[in-house]
């Protein structure tokens, strides 16, 4: 049975894998492989990442957010988009050519060059705690691209000299309660899909959230798992894959009107992209006299660029 006919996402541990046997390896890469070519979504647990700073970055965040807006406001979103992010100042179905009212979140966003990004003075412990979880999830990306590869009947390695610098951007996303209905056409976060090689995301339990659009073309509710990470994959790696794996629609739902109060939820997501000057030409694996090359080659940078200019020139106040 496909996951289109579960009408679910996949739950794949890593642990043999990570484990280093070659059977654990090519077990984990089919299971894998088989997720992002049905529906490009998957949860994974057994995962290298410590849960004890996992939650500490989350309530650091939850913390962060509670404060006066003015507080928040002194490391406001530089032009390079590190900061923080007010609510209703971004949408993300503006990527597909959409047009929506502004998404109910607000973010706070850190880069992979810290000396470049806006740090908080309150919470105390959030640079340091914030950092050390982008280290931690980057180095698991490193790990799921060497996964990826086994997937694509590639070398272990293959990806390794093409995200040695990778573009690693890491958004803490708090969806607050809604006091007053959204307008039409307006959710927590439009549809979209993301823009680079795969997402790594934890989520919580909350009325309104993750909803994956699978194959059937049905939207599809993604629930928490204690413990594990929502990946998926992005338009970079569709790209890259020849459409062999597909970047998956997803969206962040309004909680029922009856459950408003009370649906705060956070997201801690990070996406992962290769570096700048990696070219994106179709792997060899997914091509072939019968499967010719869909895309034309683009360096990543310029690929990422493209996208996230779509987004930028949809925020209120800028045409």
């Amino acid at each position: 049975m496909t996951y289109i006919e579960q009408k679910t996402i996949p739950i794949i541990d890593i642990a043999p894998c990570l484990a280093g046997s070659a059977e654990g390896k090519r077990q984990v890469a089919r299971e894998v492989g088989r997720a992002c070519e049905e529906i490009g979504f998957l949860m994974i647990t057994g995962h290298s990442v410590s849960a004890d700073l996992i939650e500490k970055t989350y309530a650091l965040a939850r913390e962060f957010f509670d404060l006066p807006v003015e507080e928040k406001l002194k490391v406001h979103t530089t032009p390079a988009g590190v900061g923080y992010m007010p609510l209703q100042l971004e949408s993300l179905a503006a990527s597909l050519g959409q047009k929506t009212p502004a998404d109910l979140k607000e973010s706070m966003n850190i880069g992979r060059d810290f000396a470049q990004d806006r740090w908080p003075a309150i919470p105390a412990e959030a640079k340091s705690t914030w950092i050390a979880y982008f280290q931690a999830v980057e180095a698991l990306a490193a790990q799921i691209m060497r996964i990826f590869a086994l997937a694509l009947d590639l070398p272990e390695h293959y990806f390794d000299d093409k995200i040695d610098r990778p573009n690693a951007f890491f958004r803490m996303i708090n969806y607050p309660d809604q006091q007053a209905e959204p307008e039409p056409g307006q959710l927590r976060a439009g549809e979209h899909t993301d823009y680079g090689s795969l997402t790594i995301l934890r989520i919580e339990d909350a009325p309104g959230g993750l909803q994956v659009r699978n194959r059937a073309g049905e939207w599809v509710d993604v629930k928490a798992v204690p413990g594990a990470f929502v990946i998926n994959i992005g338009d970079m790696m569709q790209h890259w894959t020849n459409d062999r794996w597909t970047s998956t629609l997803h969206r962040v739902v309004n909680p029922p009107r009856d459950k408003q109060l009370g649906s705060r939820r956070q997201s801690l997501v990070f996406f992962h992209s290769p570096n700048s000057d990696t070219l994106l030409t179709c792997i060899e694996s997914c091509c072939g006299p019968e499967h010719p090359p869909k895309y034309a080659p683009i360096e990543a940078g310029e690929y990422l660029d493209n996208k996230s200019r779509r987004t930028r020139e949809a925020r209120p106040g800028t045409g």
